[in-house]
């Protein structure tokens, strides 16, 4: 049996509707999803190997955006030997390493590690930013403000990811010890995703960027990972195109003129 985290998402919603094998859901707040199977938050290690109890494989989903996350994530690993799941299908981020720019991207590299540690078999999903993220990008007047200069990005949309996912799932023994990274068909910069989606892009300097969000209130940690996702993208850390969305699912990726006329 398949254990689908992160039901109630964009990503996992699309991976339980995908699945041909016996699978439940499983979210963090069980009034987000009713009819959910189970729920646990990854940071419970007692309520996630309840959860995972019965489970062959977890279809793994980052956990929301705090600066414990990293700690959560490890409980939910630990959690899933406990309960003698066999393997973790990880959906991570492109490019994470333990110095990449991206600092949320840091969390996914430190989490890769852990559950190699476990023993568990696994393959690792590492998307790309989401691209129906790019237009969300734009505030109110239409404009899109970032440090990201004339680098480029690969985006990837949650359908291509969870088709992916669903193939990992389907077919886990071809998959073992596989690291996938997950873009759309080409990489553009945010003038080009701009220009397509008839938005806007004034780039800025991160100390603009910090500066232009500090209106916002959000924690530290959080502003951090917004404005070095643009930094990424300036680095060239997120420009590299793969096929492996197609040869995963026999498809060709989504692409941003695509998400457009959707």
């Amino acid at each position: 049996m398949i254990v689908v985290s992160g039901a109630s998402g964009q990503v996992g919603s699309r991976v339980a509707r995908g699945l041909s094998q016996p699978y439940v859901r499983m979210v963090r707040d069980a009034a987000k999803l009713p009819g959910a199977e189970r729920a646990a938050d990854y940071a419970d290690l007692a309520g996630m190997v309840e959860a995972l109890r019965g489970g062959e494989t977890l279809f793994l989903v980052s956990g929301r955006e705090d600066p414990h996350r990293l700690r959560a994530h490890k409980t939910a690993v630990d959690a899933a030997v406990q309960a003698g799941v066999r393997r973790i299908v990880y959906l991570s981020f492109a490019g994470a390493a333990a110095d990449c720019t991206f600092t949320f991207g840091r969390d996914h590299w430190h989490t890769e590690q852990h559950i190699r540690e476990s023993g568990l078999r696994f393959t690792f999903l590492r998307d790309n930013l989401y691209l129906e993220m790019v237009p969300r990008l734009a505030g109110a007047d239409g404009v899109i403000r970032g440090p990201a200069g004339d680098g480029r990005l690969a985006a990837v949309s949650y359908d291509d990811i969870a088709a992916c996912a669903v193939a990992v799932l389907e077919d886990p023994d071809s998959h073992d010890g596989r690291t996938y990274t997950l873009t759309g068909p080409e990489a553009f910069t945010l003038h080009e995703a701009a220009e397509v989606l008839h938005l806007t892009y004034v780039p800025e300097t991160v100390a603009e960027a910090y500066a232009s969000r500090a209106h916002l209130g959000a924690p530290e940690f959080e502003v951090a990972g917004w404005v070095t996702s643009y930094e990424a993208i300036a680095n060239g850390e997120l420009e590299q195109v793969t096929g492996d969305v197609e040869r995963l699912t026999g498809q060709k990726p989504r692409s941003l003129r695509e998400l457009r006329g959707a």
